[in-house]
Parts: structure tokens; C-alpha cells; sequence
């Protein structure tokens, strides 16, 4: 059982903007200035590329970004 928080894409259905393929949940390292977090996100499994939820981008990321701005 992973312990990664895991965010699903938000509601549609969505395939790989580059490849076409099917995207699956997938452990992924996040970077932003300097501090790595490891989520689980949906991902091409054939070329890598990641999507990131815009309910995600617009809230915790959002917030993250902020606190470590702040810091």
C-alpha cells in the first residue's frame, strides 16, 4: 500500500496528450523550489508524460507553492 497521497484526474476521459495512450495512476517526484515530493498521478505509461489535475494545480499545489515562497 503506497502512502504517496494520489490524485485522479478530474472528471472525463483523458489520454496522453503526446502519444494518445491511456494514462494509468503512477508514482511520480514533484520538484519546486529545491523540495521533492513523490504523488501518484495519472501518467503515460509509454512516454512518461504527466497530467496534473487542475483541481490539483489550482488547490493544494497552489498552496504549497505559496507556503514555500514564503519561506
Amino acid at each position: 500500500m503506497s502512502m504517496e497521497p494520489a490524485y485522479a484526474p478530474d472528471a472525463g476521459d483523458w489520454t496522453c496528450g503526446r502519444c494518445g495512450g491511456p494514462l494509468l495512476q503512477s508514482k511520480v517526484e514533484v520538484s519546486y523550489l529545491g523540495s521533492v515530493f513523490a504523488v501518484i498521478l495519472p501518467t503515460c505509461p509509454a512516454c512518461g508524460l504527466t497530467l496534473v489535475p487542475k483541481s490539483l494545480a489550482e488547490g493544494k499545489m497552489a498552496e504549497v507553492e505559496a507556503l514555500l515562497e514564503d519561506k
